[in-house]
């Protein structure tokens, strides 16, 4: 009877390692969003393309892929061009495969990397197609587009027709590599591309975005913040714990990333001066008549992992955080501990500066 429970033991515990293993496996192999071009030639069975992809990096494991389309009764891939990401999981690559979605060598790609603000974008847009930067503001400034955007998208506010916000789609134009239609493409499609993106991330959230007591334009506007000062996704949860935190208590949340923002200075680009830190800015969380409040609408793109983080943030009791220069993040709680931890890195030569 012992060995009896043994063996079911050992075999129960091979069953949760190989479907964890096949859960991991499914995944995205990476978080890269450029595109890898992939041809599937005509006639290719399963066994082929499982080998293409693991050639190209674009899945973890052949055999896993080939259990999924058993398992799932994928049938029906097309022989094609592909454009293909590291970032999509097996479930989106097989879609693309059996529907015949193709890139046209005609298009062209462009890429808007998370964090970055929408001038950034601007420059990405004008360098890839034949609009100009008058072009592309003249949009973002366009009144009545902006109400029609707002009557589109359910996640569009009239929160972001404020007359102190920069620019009304900052922060909801979703960061990715998007296919658009050659060089002439008009700013609009572009647009409208990154927001239909936006809206099946948010679509994942809108009943806990219904359900919280900031809106919609609020939490992305958190998200944003929370994105250009965490240095990975297992930081942003603790990160939008103590920004909650922080404006719970009537805090000011004090980020220099929404400083640099209200100055249109880029992160990094130098050192703030302390009159642009203690000048009032409806941006700058630094300044005076901050305490309490969030800035008055987002400054950078945001991703999945910052979004979930603004939504669902860790419960924690964290008023501080700093990082060192490998990108570690260290919490504390009160001002002294805080204050410790900044001398232990700089006497440690850890402390990040420009």
């Amino acid at each position: 009877m012992k060995k009896i429970i043994i063996i079911l033991c050992v075999i129960l515990i091979l069953v949760i390692l190989m479907i964890g293993t096949y859960e991991i496996s499914i995944m995205p192999v990476s978080k890269n969003i450029q595109e890898k071009e992939v041809i599937i030639p005509m006639g290719s069975g399963t066994e082929q393309i499982a080998k293409i992809l693991k050639e190209k990096n674009l899945i973890k494991n052949e055999l896993v892929f080939k259990i999924y389309v058993k398992i799932n009764k994928v049938s029906n891939f097309q022989a094609g061009t592909y454009y293909l990401k590291e970032s999509m999981d097996i479930k989106e690559i097989t879609d693309m495969l059996k529907t015949g979605i193709m890139y046209d060598q005609n298009n062209i790609t462009i890429t808007y990397l998370e964090g970055k603000p929408i001038w950034w974008l601007v420059k990405q847009i004008t360098e890839k197609t034949n609009n100009s930067e008058e072009d592309v503001y003249a949009v973002l400034e366009n009144e009545e587009y902006t109400d029609e955007l707002i009557e589109k998208y359910w996640f569009l506010t009239d929160s972001i027709k404020n007359k102190d916000i920069y620019y009304p789609l900052e922060g909801y134009l979703f960061p990715d590599t998007y296919e658009i239609s050659g060089k002439d493409a008009e700013v609009e499609e572009i647009f409208e591309k990154m927001l239909d993106k936006m809206e099946s991330i948010l679509e994942q959230y809108k009943t806990k975005i219904e359900e919280s007591k900031y809106s919609i334009h609020e939490l992305i506007t958190l998200a944003s913040v929370v994105e250009t000062e965490g240095m990975n996704d297992e930081d942003r949860k603790n990160i939008a714990s103590v920004f909650y935190n922080r404006l719970n208590l009537g805090m000011s949340l004090g980020s220099d990333v929404t400083t640099y923002y209200g100055i249109k200075v880029d992160m990094g680009e130098r050192e703030l001066y302390q009159k642009e830190l203690d000048t009032y800015n409806p941006y700058n969380t630094r300044g005076p008549n901050m305490q309490g409040k969030l800035p008055i609408g987002p400054i950078a793109s945001v991703g999945k992992a910052s979004i979930e983080a603004a939504i669902e943030p860790n419960d924690t009791n964290y008023l501080f955080f700093a990082a060192d220069k490998s990108g570690k993040t260290y919490f504390t709680t009160t001002n002294e501990e805080h204050l410790e931890l900044i001398n232990e890195l700089q006497n440690n030569g850890q402390w990040y500066e420009h």
